[in-house]
């Protein structure tokens, strides 16, 4: 609980040099934690969803971005109140414990094999399990995020399809988010697994470049989770639910749809509350 009373204290702290004007009186801000992925941090998403959640709602909201098995286990402690996550078999394995509430499909995009233009390992068009196979014999660079998230996780799932068990001085692991992992495979001319929206919002501060795209294994689908008084009696399910009610409304899965098409030609995710998962084939 002590990471918890941090976080929220560093909020409320936040709140009161933000709002030095507040008349005596007024009713303390609603507040809620959401533990969420870097990638929905790094791409700028956040950015522009939550004013407009706050606006809508008066929850203010506490953000830790950190990679997907992070926020689960956030959760799990009750040091979070909602989770924006991307990675279905743990999301699914971490609900069936209990602690967690109801679990919706928000929206998704999909993961990209980036590397340099050079492409030493000659993957470029190839299957993701193919390149992956082509990185390890060349021993080419390759940077991991190492650090559990969902990118992490479907990372080793490519390795593990490629029937690869990597190692050695040209697999490398910064054990941070995904725009630091980012920068450096570019620094590194090495090759890494991103999703397309961060790669895209950083595209041209970076040397490298997508060689391989479009497989179906390679969708990047995000969750909604609300968390229960069962993982901690701090937990805010009234914030929870006002905010996984609010991402899966169609006034806010519009929003979605079209953030980055402005800038980047192409949204970066793609709205899918209410949908069947099945048969999407996500």
């Amino acid at each position: 609980m002590r990471s918890r009373i941090l976080v929220v204290l560093a909020s409320l702290a936040m709140a009161l040099l933000a709002g030095c004007g507040a008349a005596p009186g007024d009713p303390a801000p609603k507040s809620l934690i959401l533990a969420t992925t870097t990638s929905t941090q790094d791409s700028g998403l956040l950015d522009e969803l939550l004013p407009v959640f706050t606006r809508d709602s008066g929850w203010q909201v506490k953000t830790v971005a950190v990679g997907s098995g992070q926020a689960i286990e956030l959760g799990r402690r009750g040091e979070a109140d909602v989770l924006l996550v991307h990675s279905p078999a743990a999301e699914e394995k971490f609900v069936a414990e209990g602690g967690a509430g109801a679990r919706r499909l928000v929206m998704h995009n999909d993961f990209v094999l980036l590397g340099p233009e050079a492409d030493p390992a000659k993957v470029r068009g190839t299957s993701s399990a193919e390149a992956m196979k082509k990185i390890a014999d060349e021993q080419a660079v390759f940077v991991s995020r190492g650090d559990e998230s969902g990118t992490h996780s479907k990372e080793k799932d490519l390795w593990s399809k490629a029937g690869v068990t990597p190692g050695g001085s040209w697999y490398q692991s910064t054990g941070q988010g995904m725009g630091e992992t980012l920068r450096v495979a570019s620094e590194k001319a090495g090759y890494t697994l991103s999703d397309r929206a961060t790669y895209l919002t950083q595209r041209d501060t970076l040397s490298l470049e997508v060689l391989s795209e479009g497989d179906p294994g390679l969708l990047n689908v995000y969750h909604v989770i609300e968390m229960t008084k069962k993982a901690g009696d701090r937990v805010r399910t009234d914030g929870a639910k006002a905010f996984a009610d609010w991402i899966v409304a169609p006034s806010t899965q519009r929003l979605i749809g079209e953030f980055g098409r402005a800038k980047y030609g192409q949204p970066l995710f793609t709205p899918d509350a209410g949908k069947d998962e099945a048969k999407l084939g996500l």
